[in-house]
């Protein structure tokens, strides 16, 4: 069984780890009804999508 042979550094540990970050969601401010909503994602308050009435609500 393969054992390492040293103990691995916390910098080294750290760089491994440098791209395990949550990234940030992309919230805008709606156009129409100046709500913030998630981009590239339906309006479930109005259900518009790109200037266009997707949902019935």
């Amino acid at each position: 069984m393969a054992v390492p042979k040293r103990k691995t550094t916390v910098s080294k540990r750290n760089k491994r780890r440098s791209h395990h970050k949550i990234s940030n969601v992309n919230v805008v401010e709606d156009k129409k009804t100046g709500e913030y909503r998630v981009s590239h994602h339906i309006d479930l308050k109005t259900g518009f999508y790109n200037g266009k009435k997707i949902l019935d609500i």
